[in-house]
């Protein structure tokens, strides 16, 4: 990590505060969260968010690992994405959909609720916009608290792996690169076809 990790001799009271809150609520203070902690205030309201985004928010589990998914291989976040994956599938998102997803390629969901779901997210993902219809199919299912939410999801997984990314947050050793075009923190050239 870019940044010293900080010992518990070398927090000030409210880190110690918010690191023995995090570990309770998370098991462990790690990935992000070594970050975050040297600004107590940022590392609070993150938290607060994440733990909403994660465990409290109006989606199913399914969408809420599905949400952080994409905005994982959106920002290129191995760690976000290593340790999520394997809940993603538990949780029922298809491994074809995930393979997909880190792969670039469209995904394919067979429940319509879910492929609306997906379509939303990843139209605003990539095109920083959601077309009217696809608008209006996440409305019909999710309606306005579930959009609102899945807008919250996305802005606070975007922001895990902005942090992730610029402060190259450990890595997990013992897992395979998830996606095809990134290694360590960063993009390898494609392959060239060649005649």
């Amino acid at each position: 990590m870019r940044l010293p990790v900080l010992t518990e001799e070398e927090m000030d009271p409210r880190q110690r505060e918010l690191a023995a809150r995090i570990a309770g609520r998370r098991g462990a203070v790690r990935g992000p969260f070594r970050a975050w902690l040297h600004s107590p205030e940022m590392c609070e309201r993150a938290e607060s968010l994440g733990a909403f985004a994660r465990f409290d928010c109006s989606l199913p589990q399914h969408l809420r690992e599905l949400t952080l998914l994409m905005a994982a291989r959106n920002w290129d976040a191995q760690y976000s994405w290593n340790a999520h994956v394997h809940q993603a599938i538990e949780a029922g998102i298809p491994e074809a959909a995930v393979k997909a997803i880190a792969e670039k390629r469209p995904a394919v969901f067979d429940d319509e609720r879910d492929q609306a779901f997906y379509l939303f997210c990843r139209e605003l993902l990539e095109e920083h916009f959601v077309t009217d219809a696809t608008f209006a199919a996440a409305l019909h299912h999710f309606g306005a608290r579930g959009l609102v939410d899945t807008i919250g999801a996305l802005g606070n997984f975007t922001m895990l792996g902005m942090c992730l990314n610029a402060f190259q947050v450990d890595l997990q050793a013992d897992k395979e690169p998830p996606f095809p075009d990134i290694r360590g923190y960063a993009r390898i050239a494609p392959a060239v076809d060649r005649p």
